[in-house]
């Protein structure tokens, strides 16, 4: 039994170290939103020559934290792209699955933009008005009906007498999570959250997130160049995602006010934009030293060069950290500092 116990760890690590010489370049899933900052920094990185240039695949964030999640090894990603934090959930899968000493990287600030066309009228929208427009099950009148609002106009007078249409990230989405805390949750009225929690069905929380189905919330996917495109085409649609996609395609598309505040770098950084959050990614610690890179990624970046007040990525639309924020996630890198 001591034998098999001293043979084990042996094993497992020539198996790693087999499948590692299968793969010579980082692997990372995870957030579309993320998806533009680290494609520009792996695309420079490659072009140094000392290592490949990484492989990136957008999943979603709760997609790439599954895959992130299911184990350690070369057949498993490296690194998983968040456009919200780590839930206790996934910290646990990953502790199932071996997945135990992860690195926190914050990258930087965004906004969600609740976005249409540069043809539309430009519109601002209450946190309640935009959960109005989107909620399976609204209140009026002092009870939970189902959503009865098909036009704008339904909603308030003064809004366009057209049919709601609203194009949202599907629910493996971190930017659909971050829309769900800091909007739809903060919207549901006190009457509705105590009208759900009375009927006892399930929490008011999930209540209050519970999307309408009757096609006019439209889930499009983690493509948010479609989601752009198809504003640009219909005046009439709304979409939302990441303030990188808004400043990219500011010829195409414009952002809606929402309690009077439109993303902007200042808004966004200061947080006096209502949808504004952080950004992150992580990575697994004990894939460092076994795929060529890792580390040198992670100080590329994290360097000031990528994410300082004027570094690349502030030009595809980062929004930097504070001094404060900046050196901790600098330090978690170059420090290899896991979370708990």
């Amino acid at each position: 039994m001591k034998k098999l116990k001293l043979i084990l760890p042996f094993a497992l690590a020539l198996l790693f170290s087999s499948y590692a010489s299968a793969r010579d370049q980082i692997k990372i899933v995870g957030s579309s939103t993320v998806y533009p900052y680290s494609t520009v920094v792996a695309e420079r990185f490659g072009k140094s020559g000392k290592f490949k240039t990484p492989v990136i695949e957008s999943t979603g964030t709760g997609g790439g934290m599954k895959l992130f999640c299911a184990g350690v090894g070369t057949q498993h990603p490296d690194i998983t792209n968040a456009s919200r934090d780590i839930k206790s959930s996934e910290k646990e899968l990953c502790a199932k699955n071996g997945v135990k000493d992860i690195i926190e990287i914050v990258v930087g600030n965004d906004g969600i933009a609740f976005s249409h066309s540069l043809k539309a009228k430009d519109i601002n929208f209450t946190k309640e008005q935009l959960w109005r427009a989107l909620a399976s099950e609204v209140e009026v009148n002092g009870k939970l009906v189902k959503n009865p609002y098909k036009k704008w106009s339904d909603i308030d007078k003064s809004f366009p007498n057209f049919d709601i249409k609203i194009m949202v990230p599907p629910p493996t989405s971190g930017t659909r999570d971050a829309w769900n805390a800091l909007v739809m949750n903060k919207g549901c009225t006190k009457s509705a959250k105590s009208l759900f929690d009375a009927r006892k069905e399930k929490s008011h929380e999930k209540a209050c997130e519970t999307l309408r189905e009757d096609g006019l919330a439209i889930e499009a996917g983690e493509n948010d160049t479609l989601i752009v495109n198809k504003l640009a085409a219909d005046p009439e649609m709304f979409g939302l995602f990441g303030y990188s996609y808004l400043l990219a395609n500011k010829d195409k598309i414009q952002a809606s006010g929402i309690e009077g505040k439109k993303p902007s770098l200042e808004s966004i950084q200061n947080y006096s934009y209502p949808v504004a959050r952080p950004l992150y990614f992580y990575v697994k610690k004990a894939h460092i030293g076994v795929i060529p890179g890792i580390k040198e990624f992670l100080d590329e970046y994290t360097s000031t060069r990528a994410m300082g007040d004027r570094g690349y990525l502030g030009d595809i639309g980062l929004v930097p950290l504070s001094k404060e924020k900046y050196t901790a996630t600098r330090n978690a890198a170059t420090k290899l500092t896991t979370i708990n």
